[in-house]
């Protein structure tokens, strides 16, 4: 349905452009606004329109504009989000449990950098065998390319992207192929560029800052139209754009007293249009406070998320194979962090956080928690693009190193994510690249990111410049790698790593308690049991002898068995078929 009603209880006069032609509007006590006499022959799609607050002539875009094509800071153009030919009536959804996702950037995934253009690439998706596309935000914002968490426009498509339509082709396409669409949603703040939500009402907490931002206002005066307004925007994109889940950028930072949580709310009002359509929806949280709530049931008292990212299992494994312990990698040396993840989902869940210099988190309960809410990788967008150069993790590991992550990710309980290339071990670097066209904006993002390093220790030279197209450039995937070389046997033991995963229902067992972990920290090998399957490999750099035998469904690296016992080459992989490893009464998984 297209409208030009408003909610700006700011403003004492509105006036409606449309078409060019004006149209004063009518408050409303809510404070929303609608035209007067407006010419019903404007209720289409393609219509140019914007708001011309009090005595201003420069019109403003709508804060639920639905297209930007002129950017961010140009007229708003009416959409009917009814008219998309949609091909994905028999879709039925994809859940979160079992499944495999694979998360990219539009804008690097392929030369073009577009949705259509990355429709053309789903095919190598399918055949790698994952569940869900999570693509980086998609909605609009300043500048031709960036990451996409400095949107301000939370419910229009970047037109550099394509725009709405474009998405929506690429929505129908990935339901074509099975795959479902996990959309990425910044609700936590807004970009610098571009933001005019002020001008219209009190969607921010003038003065309570965050280091993204401003605070959105999700509890104080006026903050039901707010509310309504990112719940609003999260189920468009469940209805209109037929996405199957959303990730939901930094919820830490979402500020809220009140006795119902917005969280708890759009958990609420999700699952109510799940049933409504008859198919899964997912809300999937970014969070760094570890607390079981944010991923507890409403109906036990919980904020109701369906998965939520694990942060500690990615330091726990990278702190294992790289051997750094910088920063908040401190917490995590040795395998018994690595085994403690595994088995109880958390590391740190009430314990010591020595980067945090505090207590930090609480336990998951292990019985009621199934591990498939806790969403795992070796790599993302934050640990890749927020390292000094973008480096991915071939520039740290070798190629034993990389394959014994991804089994440690891929046959693992929990939901393993992809980041795009990692499949491979793609040499290129994802960056933090921007191009903010304010010339004093770019400076001090520039200025900011190079401070940030070199307080650090790094070489000014050797920290790519944010506002650089050549760093966007560099970024974006070389698609000749994948045929070639140490890529090409990478790639095959992802697909290989997947098909195994999909083989064994062992793997897939949601119990926390299904794992059974053992490790000699100075043999170097580290062992986890999964009903009849059994994952060893050697996190040292030496040969080691490790006390499993059996018949290999899946090997890399230099292994060989001599009676009860597996000779595991440096950094080898070795999963075997068959019970291999005593019960845990007998050999008691590893305390951390």
């Amino acid at each position: 349905m297209i409208s030009f009603d408003v909610w700006a209880p700011r403003p004492q006069r509105l006036t409606l452009l449309a078409d060019g032609r004006r149209f004063p509007m009518r408050r409303e006590d809510s404070g929303w606004w609608r035209p007067v006499d407006l010419d019903p022959e404007l209720l289409r799609a393609g219509v140019d329109y914007g708001y011309l607050l009090d005595d201003e002539e420069t019109p403003l875009p709508d804060p639920r504009s639905r297209r930007q094509p002129n950017g961010v800071h140009g007229l708003s153009q009416t959409v009917d989000p009814t008219a998309f030919d949609w091909t994905d009536h028999a879709w039925t959804g994809r859940q979160l449990a079992g499944s495999v996702i694979y998360e990219l950037h539009i804008g690097t995934f392929t030369p073009e950098g577009t949705l259509d253009a990355a429709i053309g690439r789903l095919d190598h998706l399918v055949a790698l065998g994952v569940d869900l596309v999570e693509p980086l935000p998609v909605n609009a914002f300043n500048g031709e390319h960036g990451w996409g968490y400095d949107g301000v426009d939370w419910y229009a498509v970047h037109e550099p992207y394509g725009g709405p339509e474009a998405y929506r082709r690429f929505v129908d396409a990935c339901h074509a192929r099975g795959l479902g669409v996990v959309q990425d949603a910044v609700y936590n703040h807004l970009g610098p560029s571009g933001n005019y939500l002020p001008r219209f009402g009190p969607y921010l907490l003038e003065g309570a800052e965050t280091p993204w931002g401003t605070q959105i206002n999700l509890d104080g005066p006026d903050s039901d139209e707010v509310r309504r307004y990112l719940i609003d925007n999260a189920l468009a994109w469940f209805a209109d754009f037929h996405v199957d889940a959303l990730r939901l950028d930094a919820v830490h930072a979402l500020v809220d007293h009140r006795a119902t949580h917005v969280l708890e709310q759009l958990a609420a009002e999700t699952a109510a249009l799940s049933a409504h359509l008859r198919r899964p929806l997912s809300l999937i949280a970014e969070s760094d406070a570890n607390d079981p709530r944010m991923i507890t049931p409403r109906e036990a008292g919980g904020l109701g998320m369906t998965g939520q990212w694990s942060d500690d299992f990615h330091h726990a494994l990278l702190t294992n194979l790289t051997g750094d312990v910088s920063g908040y990698f401190a917490d995590f040396a040795g395998p018994a962090a690595l085994a403690r993840v595994i088995e109880r989902g958390f590391y740190h869940d009430g314990g010591w956080s020595s980067f945090r210099r505090r207590h930090h988190g609480r336990p998951l309960d292990p019985e009621q928690t199934p591990a498939w809410r806790l969403v795992v990788c070796s790599a993302n967008h934050d640990q890749v693009g927020n390292r000094a150069a973008g480096d991915r993790p071939r520039a740290r590991l070798d190629q034993g190193q990389l394959v014994i992550a991804a089994a440690l990710v891929l046959l693992g309980n929990q939901t393993p994510m992809i980041f795009a290339g990692e499949e491979w071990g793609a040499s290129t670097p994802f960056a933090y690249f921007t191009s903010h066209p304010e010339p004093e904006l770019g400076e001090a993002v520039s200025r900011g990111r190079k401070g940030e390093f070199a307080a650090m220790g790094w070489n000014l030279d050797d920290i790519p410049d944010p506002q650089d197209p050549a760093t966007f450039t560099r970024s974006k995937l070389d698609w000749s790698e994948p045929d070639a070389g140490e890529y090409a046997e990478l790639l095959t033991a992802y697909r290989q790593l997947i098909g195994i995963r999909r083989a064994h229902a062992a793997i897939t067992d949601p119990r926390l308690a299904s794992a059974l972990v053992d490790f000699d920290a100075d043999a170097g090998w580290f062992a986890v049991r999964r009903g009849p399957i059994t994952l060893v490999v050697n996190l040292a750099d030496r040969e080691t002898r490790a006390p499993v035998t059996g018949e290999p469904i899946f090997s890399h690296g230099e292994v060989r068995g001599e009676g009860a016992e597996t000779v595991l080459g440096a950094h080898a992989t070795l999963v075997l078929g068959g019970d291999l490893l005593p019960r845990q009464e007998e050999t008691p998984a590893a305390e951390a």
